[in-house]
């Protein structure tokens, strides 16, 4: 007998051990989004020009996921959308919610639901945040466009120092704008959300927290001190490729209502390099402030229980097919950056398609939460641990007028009035041939024609 209950005590010692042995590192998130920003434009997924070192350190010790999709192709959408996990409603508790009812302090440090850009940041306020979201929440402010410097608006070719009759808040020409001016940068909206994570980390490293801290920047206006564009001289920016005829095979409903013809920025070549400028001078400057919180974490010693992930809302053209902004499904638009560096996982690189809804279940699973049954997306962290592994056959993007998929070889849109895009991504990475009116291409295009609308 005795001997009876001495195996039962070893059995159930060794129960409690494998149960601790099993328990995730991973207690703490630091959740980096930045606004905007597309995939291409960063060093660690191929760009020669903009500098990123930051990012791409994160990236050298994460997993890199070169194929990670929006759902939603602007701002609001997008953030509806991966905070609760659901593709285009709100039936879902918010990521921070879920966390809070877990024990989990959860704080916001600038944009992380929809806020206007630049009317938020210039007042202040809160935008379309969601406060149940967050134990606390914290916003940036900053001037954007009236920033005393050398102000541009690119596609009316103007130039000026003058503060006055500068396109701002909700006026028709704002996404042209930059200014350039002298300072270090500590007056801006970025520099600010850093200062308060650092500060965060610093009053929250003794307790399991959930840190969201969205940066507004490459998001116009272009604001930045002289010394992050000296790095980008216009003249040296090379312009997107635009084959002739580019949009004779794009349906009217697949070409956005921002065109170099409809802004009127395409007659002025130059103008469209220096917003590439201006583009990468944000870019970098963000970088920075990326740089400051990932140096504070592991001051900390905190990178051994933090998973970090690096996000932005969407992709951005610049002038790709003649295209500016998103809110279309082109790849330029749908891409985006998606990097998660957590403890325990090697580093490396994935071409497995993802979704940005799929980061929610992604956060629960590596920190030991229970996922919700209203969650439309999928743990990656099978593919954190095996690069080759899928979880998604395919990624889906949404704009009004219709809806795009993702496939790995492929990419489909089908809009509401019936028409058609279909690209060979293998063959023709820049989406320059729709392939939706080509005779042999039947077979493929019937089997997208029965997905579902």
């Amino acid at each position: 007998m005795h001997r009876f209950f001495v195996f039962i005590g070893l059995l159930f010692c060794s129960c409690l051990v494998s149960s601790v042995e099993a328990e995730t590192p991973v207690k703490n998130v630091l959740f980096l989004i930045s606004d905007d920003l597309k995939a291409s434009a960063l060093g660690c997924y191929g760009n020669e020009i903009c500098k990123t070192p930051n990012i791409d350190k994160l990236a050298s010790q994460g997993m890199v996921f070169d194929r990670a999709y929006c759902q939603g192709t602007s701002c609001g959408p997008s953030r509806r959308s991966f905070m609760r996990s659901r593709y285009r409603d709100k039936d879902n508790l918010t990521l921070g919610e879920h966390f809070q009812n877990n024990g989990v302090y959860t704080g916001r440090v600038g944009k992380i639901f929809h806020m206007r850009v630049p009317g938020d940041i210039i007042a202040g306020t809160n935008g379309e945040d969601v406060e149940a979201c967050w134990t606390e929440r914290f916003n940036t402010q900053g001037r954007e466009a009236h920033t005393v410097g050398d102000y541009s608006c690119l596609n009316l070719n103007i130039f000026t120092r003058d503060e006055e009759n500068r396109q701002s808040t909700r006026m028709p020409h704002r996404m042209f704008v930059s200014v350039e001016y002298e300072g270090d940068g500590s007056d801006q909206p970025d520099f600010q959300a850093a200062k308060m994570t650092v500060s965060l980390l610093n009053q929250k490293k003794a307790e399991p927290f959930f840190l969201a801290t969205g940066f507004v920047r490459p998001h116009y206006p272009s604001v930045a001190p002289t010394q992050y564009f000296a790095p980008y001289p216009f003249a040296n920016m090379p312009l997107p490729e635009m084959p002739e005829g580019d949009l004779d095979d794009i349906p009217k409903a697949g070409i956005p209502g921002l065109t170099n013809a409809s802004s009127g920025i395409g007659k002025y070549p130059e103008n469209i390099q220096r917003m590439w400028s201006a583009y990468y001078a944000t870019v970098t400057y963000m970088d920075e402030q990326v740089g400051k919180v990932l140096d504070e974490l592991d001051r900390l010693g905190l990178r051994e229980s933090t998973v970090v992930v690096f996000t932005s809302d969407h992709g951005y053209h610049l002038g790709e097919h003649t295209f500016w902004q998103k809110s279309n499904l082109h790849e330029e638009s749908t891409r985006v950056p998606l990097i998660i560096s957590a403890p325990g996982f090697e580093a490396g690189r994935s071409g497995s398609l993802a979704e940005l809804v799929d980061i929610y279940p992604t956060l629960c699973e590596l920190t030991g939460k229970p996922i919700p049954k209203a969650v439309e997306g999928s743990s990656l962290v099978s593919i954190l641990k095996d690069p080759s592994e899928k979880v998604n056959e395919t990624a889906v993007s949404f704009v009004q007028k219709g809806k795009g998929w993702r496939f790995d070889d492929w990419a489909y849109m089908r809009y509401k009035d019936g028409s058609e895009e279909l690209y060979d991504m293998k063959a023709d990475p820049g989406q320059f041939t729709n392939l939706a009116e080509k005779e042999d291409s039947g077979e493929v295009l019937e089997r997208m024609r029965k997905l579902k609308p």
